[in-house]
């Protein structure tokens, strides 16, 4: 993506105390996760949060996650923790888990959009940790770039997209996961997964008993992550299990294609993106976004991706390229 402005462009480093100064005044600072990368702000200075949905360009009825340092630090922002809750903070945090719970007073609205639940984790990424725990706030932070566009996953990624909007890029390198947190509320203490993530169904329900999936049926958004369309490039995608038909249809010159395994001799093989050579789902996922950020950036025509097994991460991924798809009809 080409960026036409004037703006001064945002320094990247590994500054921890900079990254501070700049949050505790009420700046905007991009940081690395082990999921994606976030653009953080004081989560309880609402003037701050604001910021967030301006940069993003990102509407208010689609609430925020915060990021805390340590589970010890939950109880200062909700009001409760079911049983169920607490065992999986005990077995997934640090790390790609959010956990949906009653909010405290304290946590404003904007943060929530205005609804009585706050989406909470605690990531797992060193650099973050380290930045969280020197601060006396949480951070709200959702993806660091454009609203509806890839996520990204390393420091290039926000610079091309709202390097211009911000100061500071916290370089963590590139993300370990690749796909967001899976949100999991609570409904008569069991659990609902709210969106697929980097932790799946099955993993949830071995500690937390029997789990359900949300289907997202009407406008409201009840927690992060769950809108239609979301993810995605500026080149029109098509999520098939046809790859070679379809490919075969609009030709190779100007297509891009994302397999998950396969290797494909008939296009130029920079048009090629194989997630996983290996048929390694949590390779596939590590590389799904900045396989899309690559062959977004060659101004193709089209990028045709490959559906995955629809198990366990490959689950995650498939939504993730279904919604990054869009108003296009997938082609299956």
């Amino acid at each position: 993506m080409t960026l036409n402005n004037t703006n001064p462009m945002a320094a990247i480093g590994q500054n921890i105390q900079r990254a501070s100064r700049l949050l505790s005044g009420g700046k905007l600072v991009a940081i690395p996760t082990e999921t994606v990368y976030g653009l953080a702000a004081n989560a309880l200075d609402a003037l701050a949060v604001e910021q967030i949905f301006s940069v993003k360009n990102r509407p208010h009825f689609n609430p925020l996650i915060i990021h805390i340092g340590s589970s010890n630090e939950l109880i200062k922002y909700v009001t409760e923790v079911p049983a169920a809750a607490q065992r999986l903070i005990e077995k997934f945090w640090p790390g790609p888990l959010t956990l949906l719970l009653p909010k405290k007073e304290n946590v404003p609205d904007i943060v929530t959009a205005s609804l009585p639940h706050v989406a909470v984790r605690v990531p797992d990424h060193p650099l973050t940790l380290k930045l969280l725990q020197m601060l006396e706030f949480p951070l709200a932070a959702p993806s660091a770039n454009p609203f509806c566009y890839i996520s990204p996953t390393r420091p290039e990624h926000v610079q091309q997209q709202i390097g211009e909007k911000i100061p500071y890029i916290l370089d963590g390198g590139p993300c370990d996961k690749g796909v967001e947190s899976t949100i999991v509320g609570f409904e008569n203490n069991k659990p609902v997964v709210f969106r697929l993530g980097a932790i799946t169904p099955e993993e949830i329900e071995e500690v937390a008993g029997e789990v359900k999936v949300h289907k997202q049926t009407g406008r409201s958004l009840l927690s992060p992550g769950m809108l239609p369309y979301h993810y995605s490039p500026r080149t029109p995608l098509y999520l098939t299990d046809r790859v070679e038909e379809l490919l075969e249809k609009y030709g190779a010159a100007e297509t891009g294609i994302i397999t998950f395994h396969k290797t494909m001799d008939n296009l130029p093989q920079e048009h090629l993106a194989v997630l996983s050579p290996t048929a390694n789902m949590s390779q596939a996922a590590s590389n799904l976004y900045h396989s899309l950020h690559r062959l977004d950036g060659m101004n193709l025509k089209r990028i045709i991706a490959e559906k995955l097994p629809e198990k366990g991460l490959g689950k995650t991924i498939n939504e993730r390229l279904k919604k990054a798809a869009g108003r296009i009809v997938a082609e299956s």
